[in-house]
C-alpha cells in the first residue's frame, strides 16, 4: 500500500485567501448569506454538475425560505457557467448515460408535482423528461440505455380522503395511515409521454434505489414502515432481478448508509453498522450480488468510512474519517488497499467519480464546502463560493486532544480567540455535538448554531469535542457511553474545560456549554447537574427527561440500541437521575432554551419541562424558552437561522462574557435592521 501524505502548503495551496490588511471579524450576518457545494455528479467527459446555494439573503430582502440554490456546470477550475434560470430548484443531478443531457427534479410552477426534467449540455432549453400523473417523483435512475428511467415516486392520490377532508373529517391515525412509496420504469418523454409507466412490484417501504449499469437488477432500501425508527434499525438493502423479480437480502444486522454498485454488477459496496449496537453506520462492507453475502473491509479500525463511489476499472474510492482528519482510500475490486490520499487542512465530506475524474466535496477552517478534483495525490479547488471571506480574520483552528480522568485519549477542533488567548484565559465555548453518534472535522465549523469564528472575533475561544459515543474514533469508541447516559460522556466536557484551563486557553469562571439535539442534553446537564463548571449555556432541542423523552419520540428503538440499552420501566429512578430535571435544584447556570415547535426527534415538551421547573424551583436563575413555529429538529428557514444565531451570541454575551450570572435578562426580541423591511 503506498501512503500519500500531503504537506498543509501543497493541500491549501488553491484554498487560503490572505487576509486583507484591514480584516474584519465575522458577523451572524455573514453566517446568514454563507454559500456552499451541494450536491454533485460527474458526467462521462468529465463536466461537473454542482448545486451551490444557502439560505436565502433576507438581510438583503428576499422572501424567508429554507434554500436557494443555483445549477453550476464545471469544465476546470474556475470555468463554470449556470445552466438554469436564477431561483430555479434542482435536486437529484444525474448525467444521461452518453453525458448528453443533465437531468435533475424539478416541480414547475404550473405543476402540482415534481417530476423529471433535464437540459442539455450543448445549448438548448430545459424541459420535462419524465412524470407519474397524480403523485411526485422523490428520485429516479437512468436505464443503462439512457432511454430508460426508473422512477420512486410517492403513493398517489388518495380521493377518498380528500372527500373526508374537505368535509371536515381530518383526523389523524397516529403512525396507522401511512402508504408506501412505488417504483415505476417509463420510456423518457418525447412531445408527451411514449407509453405509461410501468409499476414494478418492490418489497415493503423504499426510501432508496438505484439501477446497475447492466440493466439487469436493481438495488432497493426498504423496510417495514416509513417511520423513522425503522430507517435506524430495520432498514434492508434487496437486490431485485428485473426480469424475473427474484429478491436477495442483504442481511445486514444494524445501520445502513452509502451504497454503490461496482461496474461490473457483481459487487456492491456498503457502509452499515456492524451490529445492531452499532451507533452509526460507519464499517464500509463488499457485498457478493449474486448471494447477498458481505464482508467488512475496516472493521474494528480507528476511523469512520463517509462515502464512496466506484471508479471505472472497479477500484472504490472511499472518504474516511479518522478523528478530526480526513483521508481518501483507494481499494481494489478485491477489497484491497491501494493507496491513500491524506487531505491535510481539508474534511472531505463526499465523492463523485465518472470516467477519470474523481471529485470531492470538501471544507476547511476557512471556508465551507467546495468541489475539488483529484489528481494521483492532489487536491485541486474548483470552486470559490464565498470570495469576501477572505475579508474576514480568522482565529487560528486546530485539532487538539487532552486525556479524561480516566486516561482515555480524546480529540477535538479547538477554535482561538482572533490574536490568541490573553493571560489568565479566554472565555470558552464548549460547542457539543448531537448524536452522539456523530463527529466534528477541522473543516469549517461555523453555522446558525455553532458560533465557530463568530465568537472566535469577539475574543471567545470554541471547543467542539469529539466525546465518547462520537463516530470516527472506531465502533469501540463510539460505544462507551452505552447503557450509562452522562458518564463518561459529560464527565468528558468538564475534563475538557479543565484541559483548556491548564494549557492558559481557558478562564475557569468564564466556561459556556451549548449544542443542539444530543447537544442539547449536553447543555441541559451542564445547566443543572454541572452548574458549577459552566457559566452559561445555550440550549436547542435538547432533552430535560429521559423518562418523558422516550414517550414522545420518533425513534425509541434506536435510543434503546444504541444509547440506553435499557427501558425506563427497567429502572424508574436511574432514568430519572440521568434527566437535567432532576438535578434543578443545582441550577445556578444563566440558560436559553430554544426549540423548534414541531420536533418529533425531541419534542418541545421536553424544553416546557426544564424551563417550567427552572421557573418553579430556581426563579433567580436566569432563563429564558424561545419556540419556532414551522421549525422541527433544527432549523430549515433564514429568518430563523439568523434568529437563533443573534440569540445565542447575545445570551453569552450577556452572562459568559462578562462572567455575570446574575446580570438582567437582555430583551425578547433581536434587533434586526432596518434594511430587512425596506
Amino acid at each position: 500500500m503506498t501512503k500519500i501524505r500531503l504537506t498543509a502548503a501543497a493541500a491549501l495551496g488553491a484554498v487560503i485567501v490572505a487576509t486583507p490588511a484591514l480584516a474584519r471579524p465575522m458577523t451572524p450576518e455573514d453566517v446568514a448569506r454563507l454559500q456552499s457545494v451541494g450536491a454533485i455528479a460527474v458526467s462521462p467527459d468529465g463536466e461537473v454538475a454542482y448545486n451551490v446555494g444557502g439560505a436565502p439573503d433576507i438581510l438583503a430582502g428576499e422572501d424567508n425560505g429554507a434554500y436557494d440554490g443555483t445549477l453550476m456546470v464545471a469544465t476546470a477550475p474556475g470555468e463554470a457557467k449556470a445552466y438554469l434560470p436564477a431561483g430555479m430548484s434542482a435536486g437529484n443531478l444525474a448525467f444521461s448515460p452518453d453525458g448528453d443531457w443533465l437531468a435533475f427534479t424539478h416541480k414547475a410552477e404550473a405543476d402540482e408535482e415534481t417530476a423529471v426534467w433535464a437540459v442539455p449540455l450543448d445549448g438548448g432549453a430545459y424541459r420535462k423528461i419524465a412524470a407519474v400523473e397524480g403523485t411526485s417523483v422523490r428520485s429516479y435512475a437512468f436505464g443503462p440505455d439512457g432511454s430508460t428511467i426508473y422512477m420512486l415516486v410517492g403513493p398517489g392520490e388518495d380521493s377518498q380522503r380528500e372527500k373526508e377532508s374537505k368535509a371536515g373529517f381530518n383526523a389523524i391515525v397516529y403512525e396507522e395511515e401511512n402508504r408506501a412509496a412505488r417504483l415505476f420504469r417509463a420510456k423518457l418523454m418525447d412531445d408527451g409521454i411514449d407509453e405509461e409507466p410501468v409499476a414494478i412490484a418492490i418489497p415493503g417501504f423504499v426510501n432508496n434505489f438505484d439501477i446497475a449499469d447492466n440493466g439487469r437488477f436493481a438495488i432497493v432500501g426498504t423496510q417495514p414502515t416509513p417511520q423513522v425508527d425503522d430507517t435506524y434499525v430495520s432498514q434492508r438493502i434487496n437486490i431485485i432481478d428485473l426480469a424475473s423479480g427474484d429478491l436477495t437480502v442483504v442481511a445486514t444486522p444494524g445501520k445502513i448508509g452509502d451504497v454503490e454498485i461496482a461496474p461490473d454488477g457483481r459487487t456492491l459496496s456498503l457502509i452499515a453498522g456492524v451490529d445492531m449496537n452499532d451507533p452509526a453506520a460507519t464499517t464500509l462492507h463488499l457485498v457478493d450480488v449474486a448471494t447477498g453475502d458481505y464482508r467488512a473491509l475496516n472493521a474494528g479500525a480507528p476511523e469512520a468510512a463517509v462515502d464512496a463511489e466506484y471508479l471505472a476499472n472497479g477500484d472504490l474510492a472511499a472518504v474516511i474519517h479518522q478523528g478530526v482528519d480526513s483521508l481518501l482510500r483507494i481499494y481494489g475490486p478485491n477489497g484491497a488497499v491501494k493507496r491513500e490520499v491524506a487531505a491535510d487542512g481539508l474534511a472531505l465530506s463526499g465523492v463523485e467519480a465518472e470516467g477519470s475524474t474523481i471529485v470531492v466535496r470538501a471544507s476547511a477552517p476557512t471556508h465551507p464546502s467546495e468541489l475539488f478534483s483529484l489528481s494521483r495525490n492532489s487536491f485541486t479547488r474548483w470552486t470559490s463560493s464565498n470570495d469576501w471571506l477572505g475579508e474576514i480574520d480568522f482565529g487560528a483552528q486546530r485539532a487538539y486532544t487532552y486525556t479524561a480522568r480516566d486516561g482515555q485519549q480524546i480529540e477535538g477542533v479547538l477554535v482561538e480567540p482572533v490574536g490568541g488567548a490573553p493571560a489568565g484565559g479566554a472565555p470558552l465555548i464548549l460547542d457539543v455535538h448531537g448524536g452522539p453518534e456523530a463527529h466534528e472535522s477541522n473543516g469549517w465549523v461555523t453555522n446558525y448554531g455553532g458560533p465557530g469564528q463568530v465568537a472566535a472575533g469577539q475574543g471567545y475561544a470554541v471547543f467542539l469535542p469529539n466525546y465518547r459515543g462520537s463516530t470516527g474514533y472506531g465502533t469501540a469508541f463510539s460505544k462507551q457511553h452505552q447503557g450509562n447516559y452522562t458518564d463518561p460522556e459529560f464527565t468528558d466536557l468538564v475534563d475538557a474545560k479543565r484541559a483548556l484551563v491548564a494549557d492558559g486557553i481557558a478562564d475557569p469562571e468564564r466556561t459556556g456549554i451549548t449544542g443542539g439535539s444530543y447537544g442539547g442534553y449536553a447543555s441541559a446537564w451542564g445547566a443543572t447537574a454541572l452548574s458549577d463548571e459552566f457559566a452559561a449555556a445555550v440550549m436547542f432541542v435538547g432533552i430535560s427527561n429521559q423518562i418523558s423523552k422516550f414517550g414522545t419520540t420518533d425513534i425509541p428503538y434506536e435510543m434503546y440500541n444504541v444509547h440506553s440499552r435499557a427501558w425506563p420501566w427497567d429502572d424508574w429512578q436511574k432514568m430519572l437521575e440521568v434527566s437535567p430535571i432532576y438535578h434543578v435544584d443545582k441550577a445556578e447556570t444563566p440558560i436559553l432554551i430554544m426549540h423548534g415547535e414541531e420536533d418529533t426527534r425531541v419534542s418541545p415538551s421536553q424544553s416546557y419541562e426544564l424551563y417550567r421547573s427552572i421557573k418553579v424551583r430556581k426563579p433567580d436563575t436566569p432563563v429564558r424558552l424561545v419556540l419556532y413555529p414551522g421549525e422541527g429538529h433544527g432549523n430549515r428557514l433564514a429568518a430563523a437561522k439568523y434568529d437563533y444565531n443573534l440569540r445565542m451570541m447575545r445570551w453569552f454575551d450577556t452572562y459568559l462574557k462578562t462572567g455575570d450570572r446574575d446580570a438582567p435578562l437582555p430583551g425578547p426580541r433581536v434587533e434586526l435592521p432596518e434594511s430587512m423591511f425596506e
